[in-house]
């Protein structure tokens, strides 16, 4: 990766975010070694006994981002405000960051080591390394956005509703097909998605973010050099492994995945303008998920609003996922 630019210094900025809302950076080695997630996480305490003594109600939220850039870059606006009233716990998911695995799927779950069903098992895993197994004293709630999304929902079927309470799946489309693959190409100009996803140019790095964003004029006036070396910053590193890991998605390949309903209560959150996933699917995934789930749309926002809005973001994730004051009346 490049050295010099504004990248690095964007990349240390979000950094620090994360290091002010007391995360603390993590290497979890997993599957004797062969996995390694890198995550940001609350601070472990130093041994059992303060652990013991120290009795955290705070519920674990686990955030799992899009594709793209790494988890500082997409929930840098989310873990202040949500780290007082969560344990964070904040991976790069497997081929993002420094998070790489050499295993294959262990449980039967559709698909290979890059299929989104992986990286569930790899989130899983990571939270019991953190959290203990099975996470009997802790509340668990889980938060994806877009491909995160998809991941999301893997977890809270292998972890099951003895162990995650509620899910957000935001900006996500677990009903993708090919027929919507085809409508996004359209509207990008493009001819593979993973031309679309991972853009090597300032053309298409300009293009990826008109459609991430719902109001893009300020990256219009964005010098192309500027462009370039994001691109080349964010999109270059194991770009082999990231074209897998979307011609490996199973969600919406009834050959090879079906969604089914969850069994907890969960919150699609979605941009009311979102170019990726359009929002006539939004309908759709949240029928699909059964009555226990609803829908809550964030309006004049796109495809990122935790990123567009997120003062309205965080308060979605807030009053779904913590329970209102008891009233003293």
């Amino acid at each position: 990766m490049p050295s010099l630019g504004i990248a690095p210094l964007l990349d240390a900025y979000f950094r620090r975010r994360f290091a002010a809302a007391g995360l603390v950076h993590s290497s979890i080695p997993l599957d004797g070694g062969a996995t390694t997630i890198q995550c940001w996480r609350f601070p472990p305490l130093p041994n059992a006994a303060a652990a013991a003594a120290i009795d955290d109600p705070r519920p674990v939220l686990v955030l799992l981002h899009g594709f793209g850039p790494p988890a500082t870059w997409q929930w840098r606006r989310q873990v202040g405000p949500l780290s007082s009233h969560f344990r964070l716990i904040v991976p790069d998911l497997l081929f993002f960051g420094g998070s790489l695995t050499t295993t294959t799927t262990t449980t039967g779950a559709a698909g290979d080591r890059f299929s989104e069903a992986r990286q569930a098992e790899a989130v899983v895993k990571l939270v019991a390394a953190v959290v203990g197994t099975p996470p009997a004293t802790a509340r668990v709630f889980v938060v994806g956005t877009s491909y995160g999304g998809f991941v999301a929902y893997h977890v809270a079927r292998l972890m099951g509703a003895e162990a995650v309470e509620r899910v957000v799946i935001a900006s996500s489309d677990l009903l993708k097909a090919d027929a919507d693959d085809r409508a996004l190409l359209r509207r990008a100009g493009g001819e593979r998605v993973e031309d679309v996803m991972l853009p090597r140019s300032p053309e298409r790095m300009r293009r990826l973010l008109g459609l991430a964003y719902h109001r893009p004029r300020r990256f219009s006036f964005t010098p192309g050099f500027v462009l370039r070396h994001l691109a080349e910053y964010l999109y270059t590193d194991k770009i082999e492994e990231k074209k897998e890991l979307i011609k490996g998605i199973t969600l919406g390949d009834k050959d090879k995945f079906q969604v089914t309903p969850l069994p907890q209560e969960v919150l699609v959150l979605w941009g009311e303008h979102d170019q990726i996933f359009p929002i006539e699917k939004a309908f759709k995934v949240a029928r699909q998920l059964g009555a226990n789930a609803r829908l809550e749309i964030l309006k004049n926002t796109g495809h990122m609003p935790q990123e567009e809005d997120p003062k309205r973001f965080n308060e979605a994730l807030l009053n779904f996922l913590l329970p209102p004051p008891i009233s003293s009346l």
